[in-house]
C-alpha cells in the first residue's frame, strides 16, 4: 500500500478499491456458495499466492513508475511518453482484472441461471471453472467499472494536465470496463481448457482434483486456480497497457 501511495494517490485508491470492493463481494451470499464450491474459505480469506497474483505485477509497475517520474503523478498521454502511459494502463488493467474476475466469480455463482461453458456453450454445473453466466460477464464489467471511476476520478483532485488531456482521461472509464470483462473471459477460457473440473459423487460438488470418485466435466490438469488468474492478470495487463498507448 505505501508503494503504491510513494507514486501517486491514484495508485493507493486503486488497490483500496480492488482490495474493499472483492472483499465485500466474497462475503455475499456466503451460505449458498459454502454449498457449491469446493475451496470455499470463510471471509474470503486469500492464501499468500493469491495475494502475489493480485498485487506482484501492479506493485512491480508501481515502483518502475516511481522511479521514472520521481513519485509525480502523470496523465495518460503516449505523445508525452509512452512507456509511462503504457505501464499506467498496465496498472489500470491490472486491477481491472483481479477486480473483474473476483466480482465475476463471487456474484455469477449467485445467479439462478445455469453456467455454460464458454469453449462449448453446453450447460455445466455451478463452480465448474469456465462455466459463466450473463450475471458474472455483467459483474465482472462492474467491477472493472469500479477500477475506472476510482482512477479518473481520484485523478481529477490530484493531477494537472491540459484540458485535452484531461478530457481524453475519460476513456479510462469504458477502457476499465472493457479490461474488466476482458480478464473474466481470459480466465474462463483458461479455466475451461487447463484447469480440471469434475463432479464428486461424493461431496456433490464440482471439483478440482481427479479422483475414484470424480467424474470429469471439463479441462486438462495443467493449471490450478491459481495459475490461472495469473496468467489471465498478465495477458489483461499487457493488453491494457497496449491499448492505452494507442489510445492516449
Amino acid at each position: 500500500m505505501a508503494i503504491h501511495l510513494a507514486c501517486g494517490y491514484r495508485y493507493g485508491a486503486l488497490m483500496l478499491a480492488f482490495f474493499f470492493t472483492s472483499s465485500k463481494a466474497t462475503k455475499i451470499g456466503a451460505n449458498r456458495k459454502r454449498r457449491i464450491e469446493d475451496d470455499f474459505k470463510e471471509g474470503g480469506q486469500r492464501n499468500w499466492i493469491q495475494v502475489l497474483a493480485n498485487s506482484l505485477i501492479a506493485t512491480i509497475l508501481v515502483i518502475i513508475l516511481a522511479t521514472m517520474t520521481g513519485g509525480q503523478d502523470q496523465c495518460l498521454d503516449s505523445h508525452e511518453s509512452k512507456v509511462i502511459t503504457g505501464i499506467i494502463g498496465g496498472i489500470i488493467g491490472h486491477y481491472c482484472c483481479c477486480n473483474g474476475d473476483t466480482w465475476s466469480s463471487e456474484l455469477g455463482v449467485l445467479s439462478d441461471e445455469q453456467p455454460r461453458l464458454i469453449t462449448t456453450l453446453k450447460p455445466v454445473r455451478k463452480g465448474t471453472n469456465g462455466g459463466v453466466t450473463l450475471q458474472g460477464l455483467l459483474a465482472a464489467t462492474a467491477g472493472g467499472l469500479i477500477i475506472g471511476l476510482t482512477f479518473v476520478f481520484v485523478g481529477l483532485l490530484t493531477v494537472e494536465c491540459s484540458f485535452d488531456v484531461a478530457l481524453r482521461q475519460l476513456l479510462v472509464i469504458p477502457i476499465s470496463a472493457t479490461a474488466g470483462l476482458l480478464g473474466s473471459l481470459i480466465d474462463s477460457v483458461l479455466g475451461a481448457t487447463l484447469q480440471f473440473s469434475g463432479y464428486c459423487s461424493v461431496r456433490k460438488k464440482v471439483v478440482s482434483k481427479r479422483g475414484p470418485t470424480v467424474t470429469k466435466i471439463s479441462g486438462m490438469t495443467i493449471l490450478d486456480n491459481d495459475a490461472v488468474n495469473a496468467v489471465s492478470v498478465l495477458l489483461t495487463t499487457a493488453l491494457t497497457a497496449y491499448a492505452c498507448i494507442r489510445i492516449f
